[in-house]
């Protein structure tokens, strides 16, 4: 089993920063590639971002390209999602997700394991 933790979600006005941060623990040895979801109230859990956990490749849903960056700290297990340009539209609960593949994928039923969540609200 993996365990994810998420942290650094908040409030923060339009236009301003913030940095999610997700700590795997357990079987880490089994994680090939890590992403971030997001799920505004009423609407899809929505693909974000992910890296390949080998050779850091990533992919990134259209609506974050340029004003989102993914990253991953090997040593400490942690993937980290850097949020730019905030707009109110990406308020949301951030998931962090682990999947044992080495295909990036932007389905959320391709990932194995899952945080409880973190809060990012933007204000206008």
């Amino acid at each position: 089993q993996v365990q994810l933790v998420e942290s650094g979600g908040g409030l923060v006005q339009a236009g301003g920063s913030l940095r999610l941060s997700c700590a795997a623990s357990g079987r880490t040895f089994s994680i090939n590639t890590m992403g971030w979801f997001r799920q505004a109230p009423g609407k899809e859990r929505e693909f974000v971002a992910a890296i390949n956990w080998i050779d850091g490749r990533t992919l990134y849903a259209d609506s974050v390209k340029g004003r989102y960056t993914i990253s991953r700290d090997n040593a400490k297990n942690t993937v980290y999602l850097q949020m730019n340009s905030l707009k109110p539209e990406d308020t949301a609960l951030y998931y962090c997700a682990a999947d044992r593949s080495y295909v990036i994928a932007a389905a959320y039923y391709e990932y194995d394991y899952w945080g409880q969540g973190t809060q990012v609200t933007v204000s206008s």
